[in-house]
């Protein structure tokens, strides 16, 4: 005979229950047995002489009877009962996976989430082990994200009010900030901060002196459409440059705009891709790359003016260096030397013209008489080549061992001097009319191009670290939070777009965000709290400010944010 201990749910048994007991079987077959006058269940058949059940304490009951209604729940949602048989399935209650806007994001794949119907809680469902939890898996996700991998010994978990936070468990210490903020690949180049160059720059703008017998400011009305030509004619039509050391007030046509430092950010940026854009023939690529600029030995060809639109740029680039601006254009190494005045040497060749450089090289190390070479160089315009002699009757003197120095310095004297020397000329004729040469001789090649255009990379780091809020946000609200991850997603491009839309320019200056300026001096970059979660972001470009509604969701704010800098232009109101 078995034992009733330990027979299978499946065998009959005809005897009867104690009253309140009934005999019910879940979705998989096994029989249990439900006491309604305690409300609790067990497996083993109860008799009349059974002993009172013990008494649970609340919450432990609950979260058993949460436990197995879950279970048996899934079990049934799993497989729906045919023909309205079985249990009802409440609406609502399917398994799902999150939802667009969830603050915490998608789920891993695999999971699923779903709510409980007699509580309300939710579980998740992970169907590559077929189980079930109660814990979110995005609380605990040390997977790799949109933003790469974690650190090594480094754990993100979520808090209860949605803000995410970090895990160093090498130092059993908690931050807020992503630790790959400071990966160079995620959050770019760390700023090269120099203090001699802070020195140079202090020392140099004391003595820049704004003159006495000059207006208040200097006013310049153009349209976007031909920013080029109308900034031409207003700027050479100045007989007395001092004019252009007053405050600009720079005024697009068809906008309303105070300018109070951004929009005149926004004219040299427009400007400068009008002025160094190679389709007007004053400046061209270099040989290495489609960025760094040269100047165009052609230039008189492609324009009849192009000694006067060289000494338009000279001061421009001046206006910019006297009021703190930056232009948007990187130039090849010999131009800021030629700027300093300094010796240009073999070695800023290389990074010009590569092929050439190494030519130049083998030169130098070994005998160059039998490539029979004449001090003249052959050089292509337009199609036709011509011979230009190096010195005096150049075609007929060879090149030797013991005068091949000589030839070399010849050589780079005529690609980056002799053939642009004019033009040149009339862009320092230009930029020394604002700012006397004599002044920026007090930085390096490396210092004068940061001084002009600033830095390229930009670091979030940096950024963040250099940024203030206001209107109750703060360092570590959670809209804060996934403001900088947007920023940490975006290549450098889009943050430099991002960055132009809030200040007026996509450059930063050279010792990063801690000196960046607004309309009353240094300004940092700040976010503030502004609107409805239905609305764009807004930015004042003079104060350096970004107007931010509280989003509900990371991916709202990031979708939000990204069609204000792609389609805002324009301005309206104080900038």
């Amino acid at each position: 005979m078995v034992d009733s201990e330990t027979a299978s749910p499946r065998q009959e048994d005809t005897t009867p229950l104690p009253p309140g007991w009934e005999e019910r079987t879940d979705a998989n077959g096994r029989v249990f047995f439900l006491c309604h006058n305690t409300r609790t269940t067990q497996w083993h058949r109860p008799t009349a002489a059974a002993p009172d059940v013990p008494q649970r304490s609340g919450s432990q009951y609950d979260r058993a009877r949460a436990n197995y209604q879950a279970r048996r729940l899934l079990s049934h949602e799993d497989e729906p009962p045919a023909d309205g048989a079985g249990e009802t399935v409440v609406q609502g209650h399917q398994p799902h996976d999150a939802p667009f806007d969830d603050p915490l994001g998608p789920l891993p794949a695999g999971w699923q989430m779903q709510k409980a119907p007699s509580t309300g809680r939710w579980f998740f469902i992970n169907h590559n082990t077929r189980k079930t939890t109660w814990d979110d898996p995005r609380k605990h996700n040390t997977q790799v994200d949109e933003l790469g991998p974690l650190p090594a010994n480094w754990e993100k978990r979520v808090h209860e009010d949605g803000r995410v936070f970090f895990i160093d468990h090498t130092t059993k210490s908690t931050q807020w900030e992503d630790p790959r903020i400071n990966i160079a690949s995620v959050g770019g180049e760390p700023v090269p901060y120099s203090r001699d160059y802070k020195r140079k720059y202090d020392l140099f703008k004391s003595h820049l002196k704004k003159p006495s017998n000059i207006p208040n400011r200097f006013e310049l009305k153009l349209s976007r459409n031909s920013i080029l030509e109308d900034s031409f004619r207003a700027i050479m039509s100045i007989t007395n440059p001092d004019l252009l050391k007053a405050r600009l007030w720079i005024e697009f046509k068809g906008e309303v705009g105070l300018d109070y430092g951004g929009v005149a950010r926004e004219w040299f940026f427009l400007l400068s891709r009008e002025m160094f854009n190679p389709y007007y023939g004053l400046f061209e690529y270099s040989a290495t790359d489609n960025y760094t600029l040269q100047i165009n030995p052609d230039s008189g060809i492609c324009n009849e003016q192009h000694l006067d639109y060289f000494k338009f740029i000279g001061r421009v680039a001046g206006m910019a260096v006297y009021h703190g601006k930056l232009l948007d254009a990187f130039f090849i190494r010999p131009f800021y030397k030629m700027m300093l005045q300094k010796p240009i040497t073999l070695n800023d060749m290389e990074p010009v013209d590569s092929e050439y450089y190494n030519s130049l090289i083998w030169i130098k190390d070994n005998d160059p008489e039998d490539l029979e070479l004449m001090f003249a160089v052959d050089d292509e315009s337009f199609g036709q080549t011509r011979t230009i002699p190096l010195l005096p009757n150049g075609a007929d003197l060879a090149v030797t061992n013991q005068n091949k120095e000589q030839y070399i310095k010849l050589i780079i004297d005529y690609r980056f001097i002799t053939r642009i020397e004019k033009q040149m000329n009339s862009f320092k004729a230009g930029f020394s009319e604002l700012i006397p040469l004599n002044m920026v001789t007090i930085f390096d090649a490396n210092e004068l191009e940061l001084l002009l255009g600033g830095l390229t990379e930009i670091s979030v780091a940096d950024w963040k670290r250099n940024s203030a809020y206001r209107g109750g946000y703060y360092d570590n609200h959670i809209v804060i939070q996934w403001f900088w991850k947007a920023v940490l997603m975006f290549d450098n491009e889009m943050r430099a777009r991002l960055l132009q839309f809030v200040t007026g320019t996509s450059r930063v200056p050279m010792n990063g965000f801690a000196h960046l300026y607004g309309s009353n001096g240094p300004q940092l970059f700040t976010i503030e709290k502004w609107g409805t979660p239905a609305a764009l972001p807004r930015s004042h470009t003079c104060f350096n400010r970004l107007d931010l509604p509280p989003y509900d969701s990371f991916y709202t704010l990031r979708e939000k944010l990204r069609t204000a800098v792609e389609n805002t232009q324009g301005f309206e109101g104080v900038d």
